[in-house]
């Protein structure tokens, strides 16, 4: 196990480097010590310092941010903007990855920072079965993956992303959206912070919903900063 070094960005990109196969699809989440997702309803409450500076890194490294619609709300979501940090790990590439969220409803705010600000503009996935006119409005303010009939098929959705060169794909759930590209055989590498706390209560796994008995993982490696655990793993 090694100490997190926030400041050693070039240790830290060479540490969560996407592989040379593409796609490939990047969950990163954090949980308590005792496997909440979340605390008083948000996953903030469990991270740190170097917890939210990881993140930023993921993100700077990924082609693109795919998030469910209820973590974009409950969350507060923000589009993604560039930090000076980041070095030049995006030369070539946009400033700063764009977000997908997956919406079957496309109950959105359009007037949101999540759409006003973007500086990649956002990409909204949703099915065949949304109104026509819901579509074509929101087509006003974002990209638009039609991707499944009736739900939204995050197996194409992801194929339809890739079809764009947003090969590197990160995901940061909610714990639904994860346990659907579980489900579907599609999550190459789970990112795990693990907070120094226990919080009790109900709230949700990282993971919530139906999928495969067992999908094994192998660990790539641990770091360790203030009694936080950054875990990597990739699907064997």
């Amino acid at each position: 196990m090694r100490r997190l070094e926030p400041s050693d960005l070039a240790e830290l990109t060479e540490a969560y480097a996407y592989p040379e196969t593409t796609p490939w699809l990047r969950g990163n989440m954090v949980a308590s010590a005792d496997g909440a997702a979340t605390f008083e309803g948000k996953s903030g409450g469990l991270g740190s310092a170097a917890d939210r500076r990881l993140l930023s890194l993921l993100r700077g490294l990924a082609d693109v941010v795919v998030v469910g619609a209820g973590t974009v709300r409950g969350e507060g979501y923000g589009a993604v903007q560039p930090r000076d940090w980041w070095g030049d790990i995006r030369t070539g590439r946009a400033p700063a990855p764009p977000l997908a969220v997956v919406s079957r409803s496309l109950e959105l705010d359009f007037d949101a920072p999540l759409f006003t600000e973007a500086l990649s503009p956002t990409i909204v996935i949703t099915c065949a079965s949304v109104p026509d006119d819901r579509r074509r409005g929101c087509e006003k303010h974002a990209e638009v993956i039609v991707a499944g009939e009736e739900t939204v098929d995050v197996a194409a959705a992801l194929d339809a992303l890739a079809e764009r060169g947003l090969t590197r794909q990160l995901t940061e759930g909610g714990p639904r959206l994860l346990a659907q590209f579980v489900a579907a055989g599609r999550l190459d590498e789970l990112c795990l912070t693990v907070s120094p706390q226990i919080t009790a209560g109900d709230a949700a796994r990282i993971i919530n919903g139906p999928g495969p008995a067992s999908t094994p993982l192998r660990l790539g490696h641990v770091l360790e900063e203030e009694d936080f655990l950054f875990l990597r793993y990739t699907r064997r």
